[in-house]
């Protein structure tokens, strides 16, 4: 159990006090948009995949202000979320069509919960889908396009959805027994660098056969490493979206602060191991990486292979995926683990030229 006094910790740090003012101006439309041009997605590194494309198609009409900043400063997550979300859509419906009741998602830090408002809308009272920001705005935006009566908002951090939260709060009633999918988007690296402690809050609210799945910014124990891979971020993959000062601002006013709170992938492997027996890394993008970790072999196994591989320029990605971090040699993942193949959408694909 966490103590109360990593809990003030966390109410002191920066995404609550020196980053408050940035994320609410930006979740308002107000600073931080693109100036150049909106993030668009690039369906031919996604295979022209139908599941991928009607995911996207549903999580585009969702978007508030802060998505479209979001998508523009990260290379290639506007794909990696639609490829992320329909295998999470996917894995839900099965889990209700195991249990005959609605599947439970909570998306933890994930701005105006875009993602779990597009799976609550796609799954039709299949899937109940939870998401949290401690900004304002971003509940605007959420209410402004709900979607569906089956998406909720928390407005709060995630420390403050304890226990007491979920039993008294009726908007928080359809997760008092947990979560099937659990996904931390950048969030952990704005308020401590233990990442344990903050495991040991969200890890016993995933259901037995759960998910937990992160989208992180990690450190490299090379800073030059590092550097190089955020270079190629800002210069080949932000100046499609932001002019040159906007980057700057964004770098003075957010990053550099953020980097003291980075761990490297070493550091979340281990803290992982403290509480699961599969990890694995699905994704790369320079300094950013997807990890899907689990109890349930079976569970790992099945989210992995309702996964496209991943839709990347090879360039952008540093690992050869899929990477575990976490295993067992009793059972191990390795001999198992696939990426499905895409349902290309044969009239958007390019056609070959006869020989």
């Amino acid at each position: 159990m966490v103590d109360r006094t990593t809990i003030e910790q966390w109410r002191s740090a920066p995404r609550l006090t020196a980053f408050a003012g940035f994320f609410e101006r930006t979740a308002r439309g107000e600073s931080g948009a693109p100036d150049l041009a909106q993030p668009k997605i690039d369906m031919s590194l996604l295979d022209f995949d139908l599941e991928a494309a009607v995911f996207s198609d549903t999580h585009r009409r969702l978007w508030g202000h802060f998505d479209s900043h979001y998508f523009a400063s990260i290379p290639y997550r506007l794909e990696e979320e639609a490829r992320l979300g329909a295998a999470i859509l996917a894995f839900a419906l099965r889990a209700w069509s195991r249990s005959a009741s609605p599947a439970t998602i909570y998306t933890l830090g994930t701005g105006t919960g875009c993602l779990a408002r597009a799976l609550a809308t796609l799954g039709n009272g299949r899937i109940e889908a939870l998401c949290c920001s401690p900004t304002a705005a971003n509940r605007v935006s959420f209410v402004a396009k709900r979607g569906s009566e089956h998406a909720h908002f928390f407005h709060g951090p995630f420390f403050d959805l304890t226990d007491d939260r979920y039993l008294s709060d009726p908007e928080l009633f359809p997760f008092q027994a947990g979560f099937d999918v659990l996904l931390e988007d950048t969030t952990f690296q704005m308020y401590d660098r233990d990442r344990i402690k903050q495991l040991d809050f969200v890890v016993p609210r995933i259901r037995p056969g759960g998910i937990l799945v992160q989208v992180q910014k990690l450190a490299h124990d090379d800073p030059d490493t590092y550097e190089e891979r955020e270079r190629q971020k800002d210069e080949l993959f932000k100046t499609r979206y932001f002019s040159a000062g906007d980057i700057s601002r964004k770098k003075n006013e957010v990053l550099n602060t953020m980097t003291g709170l980075q761990v490297d992938l070493a550091t979340t492997a281990a803290a992982l191991g403290t509480f699961f027996r599969y990890s694995v890394v699905t994704w790369n993008s320079g300094n950013f990486y997807t990890i899907v970790s689990s109890n349930s072999r079976t569970a790992t196994l099945e989210l992995v292979s309702l996964m496209l591989k991943p839709a990347i320029p090879p360039g952008y990605c540093y690992e050869r995926l899929p990477v575990i971090l976490v295993d067992t040699e009793a059972e191990p993942l390795a001999p198992e683990l696939s990426w499905r193949c895409a349902n290309t959408m044969a009239s958007r694909a390019p056609r070959r030229q006869a020989s």
